[in-house]
């Protein structure tokens, strides 16, 4: 199925390319997912997800196939499948930045392939989940963003001042820390990364209403007709 949705952050172009495209910065930030392993542009984790007293966790591997800078383009792809074997999912997701007044907006399409238990859900209510857990992911990477900002303003503030022309003991000067929310691509093995075990994403509570609308809607369309007849049946009665 194709998903398609719209987000925007805070934040200039620039360094929304720079954050999104570093993925264990943003790892956190999404819903039911860990990031277990980072080797280069391929990375390693996991998603849980729960529909009703059921949890599946969904275990793979996502690696960008385009990162067109120049045009602001992404496209990820990633495989996953159920560590009980019912079922596997896969999705493109392709994402297009482009500037929002002192933000970005962000434009994504995402195919999806789903089996097992998740595949009950339909396009509709996919669609439904996807907004909501987008909009649940932008809240948290905002207020990371400015938690980040925050430390970088602290940290400014208490750094010593001193002449720059150069240092009495001789030694060199620590070269400056990258800014929030960039990432080194350097080649150098696959990394662990140690993050907390993530609360699966509730599916059927994060569709809510609009699952329910659509449970109900046929439901009463057959409890129209039905009673409908029934009235019919008793009028030939009489």
């Amino acid at each position: 199925m194709e998903l398609k949705s719209e987000l925007r952050v805070g934040i200039p172009v620039e360094q929304a390319w720079d954050t999104l495209t570093d993925v264990e910065f943003i790892a956190p930030c999404m819903p039911g997912a860990q990031l277990t392993e980072v080797d280069g542009d391929e990375f390693k984790g996991g998603v849980k997800v729960k529909v009703g007293p059921i949890t599946a966790q969904y275990k793979g591997t996502a690696k960008f196939t385009e990162l067109d800078k120049a045009n602001r383009r992404i496209v990820l792809e990633a495989s996953g499948r159920d560590s009980r074997g019912a079922g596997n999912a896969a999705a493109e997701v392709t994402a297009l930045m482009r500037p929002d007044g002192d933000g970005t907006a962000v434009s994504i399409a995402i195919d999806l392939k789903v089996t097992g238990k998740v595949a009950q859900f339909g396009r509709g209510v996919m669609a439904d989940v996807t907004e909501k857990l987008i909009g649940q992911f932008v809240s948290s990477l905002e207020q990371k963003l400015s938690e980040a900002g925050e430390q970088d303003g602290t940290e400014a503030a208490q750094a010593p001042t001193g002449e720059s022309d150069g240092d009495e003991s001789g030694t060199d000067a620590a070269p400056a820390s990258a800014p929030s929310g960039t990432s080194s691509r350097a080649a150098s093995g696959p990394r662990k990364i140690e993050m907390a075990e993530p609360e699966p994403v509730d599916l059927l509570g994060t569709a809510g209403k609009p699952m329910l609308k659509r449970i109900l809607a046929p439901l009463a369309v057959v409890a129209f007709f039905l009673f409908n007849r029934r009235r019919r049946r008793k009028r030939r009665r009489g």
